[in-house]
C-alpha cells in the first residue's frame, strides 16, 4: 500500500513550486492562475535513514524505500464547487486521494498577485477552500439522501445505517464544518462513511508557505494557521517553498546541508513534509533486509504480523506460520542477522504480534 496526497490551494500560493521540490516531475510554475492545467502526478520516496544504515551492513543489490504519490491540482477559486474556474474537474482529482496537503500563502511579495488583488490573508484563503470542499460534500450527501430514504423506509437495515451516516454528515456540513469532525463507532458505519469519499473527511496537512527569513520559526501569518489547525486537531507546518527549490537545485549533499545549516534547519522542509504526510494516515514501515535488497514496506499502525505479511504477497498472509523479528537498534548494534541470532535477540512472533515501526521482518509461511 502507498499514500496518495493531493496538493490544493488558491492560485499563486506556491503549490506547483512545492510540487517541483517534491517530485522529479516538473510542474510549470508561473505567476498566473491555472498554470497547472492537468493534474501533475509524482511518485516520491519517503526519507528513511534506517535503510541506508542497514545497507552499509547488508550490502544489498539495491535499496527500495517506501513511496508517496503526490498530485498537484490546479488552483481552486471561490465558486469551484459550482464549476467556477476549473473547479469540478479538479475536485474530482482530490476525491481520489487519501489525504490533502493544503498550501497557504504566508509571505508578502508585491510581484505575486493574490486573487482579487487583496492583502495577504491565509485565514481567509483557508476558509474559501474549506467552503468550496464543504459545499461539494454537501451536494454529494444530499443527492445520496434522496436515494437512500426510500430504501430505508422500505425496511432495509443497510439503508437505515447509511441514512444515519448521511444525516450525521449533513448536520455538520450545514454548520460550515468539515466532515472529518464526525466520528462513527460501528464498523458498518465507518465502512459506509469511507466509501462516500467525502473531500472534507480526508486528513489534512496545512502547509504554510513562508519567505526564507521565516523558514525556521514561521511568522505572524503561519502562527494564525497553526493555532486554527490545533483547534481542529489537524496538522500544520512551515515551509519556504522557493528556498526549498534553491536547495533542491544544489548538486551535492554537502552543499545542501550547508545551506540548511545557514537557515538553522537540521532537515529540509521537503523531507519533513513527506514524513508528516506519510504519518498523517498512521502509516509506518517494516523492513526486509537481504543480499538482494533492503526494502521498506508500508502498513497501517496497529496491524498484526499476518496482515503485514500480506503486504508482500497474499500467500504470505494466507499461509502465515510465524514472523522472525529483529529490532532495528539490535541489528545496528550486532551488525548482522547471524550475530543477532547468536545474541538471542531475534524474536519469533505469532499471529497476534503487532508490528512496530522499523521492525526487520522475515515471514515463514506455507501454502
Amino acid at each position: 500500500m502507498s499514500l496518495k496526497c493531493g496538493i490544493v490551494g488558491l492560485p499563486n500560493v506556491g503549490k506547483s513550486t512545492l510540487f517541483n521540490c517534491l517530485s522529479s516531475a516538473k510542474a510549470q510554475a508561473a505567476n498566473f492562475p491555472f498554470c497547472t492545467i492537468e493534474p501533475n502526478v509524482g511518485v516520491i520516496t519517503v526519507p528513511d535513514e534506517r535503510l541506508t544504515k542497514l545497507a552499509e551492513l547488508v550490502h544489498p543489490g539495491r535499496i527500495v524505500p517506501a513511496t508517496c504519490e503526490i498530485v498537484d491540482i490546479a488552483g481552486l477559486v471561490k465558486g469551484a464547487s459550482k464549476g467556477e474556474g476549473l473547479g469540478n474537474k479538479f475536485l474530482g482529482n482530490i476525491r481520489e486521494t487519501d489525504a490533502i496537503i493544503h498550501v497557504l500563502r504566508c509571505f508578502d511579495d508585491d510581484n505575486v498577485v493574490r486573487e482579487g488583488g487583496a492583502a495577504v490573508d491565509p485565514v481567509a484563503d483557508k476558509e474559501i477552500i474549506d467552503t468550496e470542499l464543504q459545499l461539494k460534500d454537501l451536494e454529494t450527501i444530499e443527492s445520496q439522501i434522496a436515494k437512500v430514504q426510500k430504501t430505508a423506509a422500505a425496511g432495509s437495515k443497510d439503508a437505515k445505517i447509511l441514512l444515519n451516516v448521511l444525516l450525521s454528515y449533513k448536520e455538520v456540513l450545514d454548520k460550515g464544518e468539515n466532515a472529518r469532525n464526525v466520528q462513527f463507532e460501528s464498523k458498518e458505519e465507518q465502512k459506509m462513511a469511507h466509501d462516500l469519499f467525502l473531500l472534507t473527511a480526508k486528513p489534512v496537512l496545512y502547509v504554510c508557505n513562508v519567505d526564507e527569513a521565516s523558514a525556521k520559526d514561521g511568522n505572524e501569518y503561519s502562527k494564525k494557521i497553526e493555532k486554527i489547525a490545533a483547534a481542529e486537531g489537524a496538522e500544520a507546518m512551515v515551509i519556504a517553498a522557493k528556498t526549498e527549490e534553491d536547495i533542491a537545485s544544489l548538486e551535492t549533499y554537502e552543499d545542501k546541508m550547508l545551506f540548511l545549516e545557514e537557515l538553522g534547519l537540521e532537515e529540509s522542509g521537503v523531507n519533513r513534509l513527506i514524513k508528516k504526510a506519510y504519518s498523517l494516515l498512521n502509516l509506518e514501515t517494516f523492513i526486509t533486509a537481504g543480499e538482494m535488497e533492503v526494502k521498506a514496506w508500508t502498513y497501517r499502525k496497529g496491524w498484526k504480523a499476518p496482515k503485514c505479511a500480506g503486504v508482500i504477497h497474499t500467500d504470505f498472509e494466507k499461509g502465515f506460520i510465524r514472523a522472525e523479528v529483529i529490532k532495528y537498534d539490535d541489528y545496528i548494534k550486532y551488525g548482522s542477522e547471524a550475530a543477532v541470532r547468536e545474541a538471542g535477540k531475534m524474536g519469533v512472533e505469532g499471529k497476534d504480534y503487532i508490528v512496530q515501526d522499523g521492525d526487520i521482518m522475515h515471514f515463514r509461511f506455507n501454502v
